[in-house]
């Protein structure tokens, strides 16, 4: 079954509950009210009799049932009796109804009675005279009351088997209308396949649940994409770079077994074999980094990171490392809240993308020191990583996040150019971004900022 049929039904069944009860109610007072009514009719004629009767001594049944006539709407098979202190019909109207002394006892004690006998309302009531206690019985048939309520039954039938149907299709609409965005968000769907992951289903800016089933969507898609990327830069570079350094290494052999060389040939060979070596071995390991990323990536789990907390650690490890003052930290604007300084991420994965950076830093520093400003601001929380190394040009800040791109004027340090890909990755993963500032000449500055409450 369908969704908007579902809906459909959930929305008739709820309404028309509803609907029903309140015809139920209705005709339980509608009912109510007629018996109560007609009691309230048969209490009038039993006091025109107390009136008439026991405070007019004179007048006598025709008399009474002349007033009836002229002054009261005629009750159907009507019957009026009083009763004296024995029991005995002091009154009656012309009729072969009587009422048992149990019933005119009942009366005495209650000095007020109504009931039901068959099809009959029976009303009775004490009055207190000057000649004794009399007990008046009235008793009539309601004959309009079975075709009243027969009538608002069916009307009520009636009228909730059309609104039922009218609720179901109006339920049918209201379904279609509100199911729109997501038969919208299905074709779309549709459309994405594996070699065009860079689609993104459009929001609605509705700021609904179908608006946040979008949005996560999105970010699943996106995380795939980068993973899909992750393995293709993996396989597609991975073979290339291997095998450019080996084949050095092999040549450089081969060349130096053809004939006896000198001892200065002999080193320079070695040196090449060295320096492709090292070269072999920041691919491997970039590339065991990759791999590894690439495995966390998909299945990264993102919660509230600490951010200071994670900077403290890189600096004690950089310290251990390169020294004391080394790696300056320093901390600029920073909130009264300690939660301000939470981002949602993975903290493994930023770990490798910070120490990435860093580690570049002091790459191309030439020993020089290396400075981390930090600040937490209402909107963001930003990192800027400093080096003093040769810059980047304009042209390689555009390129320097790609996978294996060097910049020209560091092609000759070693490094495999997937340091920083990797890190914006990452970043991406964790609802940051990278910004690169440098002039080309002198120093670089690496900003990282993540957005807080909302992506970039």
């Amino acid at each position: 079954m369908k969704i908007k049929t579902r809906l459909s039904l959930y929305f008739t069944l709820i309404s028309s509950g509803a609907l029903l009860l309140v015809l139920v109610a209705l005709y339980l007072a509608v009912y109510s009210f007629s018996r109560e009514d007609f009691y309230n009719r048969l209490t009038d004629r039993a006091n025109v009799a107390s009136q008439l009767y026991l405070k007019a001594d004179e007048i006598n049944a025709d008399s009474l049932v002349q007033v009836q006539q002229r002054y009261l709407d005629k009750l159907s098979g009507e019957v009026i009796k009083v009763y004296d202190n024995d029991n005995k019909s002091a009154f009656n109207t012309h009729n072969n109804i009587f009422w048992t002394d149990t019933i005119i006892e009942q009366v005495r004690k209650d000095k007020y009675l109504k009931y039901q006998d068959g099809n009959r309302q029976v009303v009775g009531k004490l009055y207190h005279d000057n000649q004794g206690d009399f007990v008046i019985l009235v008793s009539a048939v309601d004959r309009s009351f079975a075709r009243r309520v027969t009538m608002l039954s069916q009307v009520g039938v009636v009228l909730f088997i059309i609104f039922t149907a009218v609720l179901f299709f109006a339920g049918q609409l209201f379904a279609n209308r509100a199911l729109a965005p997501i038969k919208k968000v299905i074709t779309q769907m549709g459309q994405i396949r594996s070699s065009n992951l860079h689609m993104r289903v459009e929001e609605e800016n509705n700021k609904d649940e179908i608006d946040e089933l979008i949005s996560n969507f999105n970010s699943l898609l996106e995380r795939l994409e980068n993973a899909f990327e992750l393995q293709q830069t993996f396989v597609a570079n991975a073979s290339h770079e291997l095998r450019t350094p080996l084949t050095s290494i092999m040549g450089e052999v081969e060349v130096a077994l053809t004939k006896a060389r000198n001892t200065d040939e002999y080193e320079r060979i070695l040196a090449s074999i060295s320096a492709d070596a090292l070269r072999l071995q920041e691919t491997i390991t970039s590339l065991m980094e990759l791999a590894q990323v690439d495995m966390n990536y998909t299945q990264a789990r993102i919660s509230p990171v600490r951010i200071d907390e994670l900077l403290w650690e890189l600096h004690e490890s950089w310290t251990e490392k390169k020294g004391s003052g080394k790696l300056h930290l320093t901390l600029g604007t920073m909130p009264e809240n300690e939660g301000d300084l939470e981002i949602s991420g993975n903290k493994p994965l930023l770990y490798i993308a910070l120490n990435n950076i860093i580690e570049n830093a002091f790459k191309y520093s030439g020993g020089e020191p290396v400075s981390i400003k930090f600040e937490a601001l209402p909107t963001q929380v930003s990192i800027a990583i400093t080096d003093q190394g040769p810059g980047i040009a304009e042209d390689d800040r555009q390129k320097v996040l790609r996978p294996f791109y060097r910049a020209g004027n560091v092609k000759k340090l070693p490094g495999s150019g997937l340091g920083l890909y990797i890190t914006d990755k990452i970043i991406q993963l964790c609802h940051g971004r990278i910004k690169v500032l440098s002039d080309g000449k002198t120093g670089s500055t690496f900003i990282v900022e993540f957005a807080k409450n909302s992506a970039f």
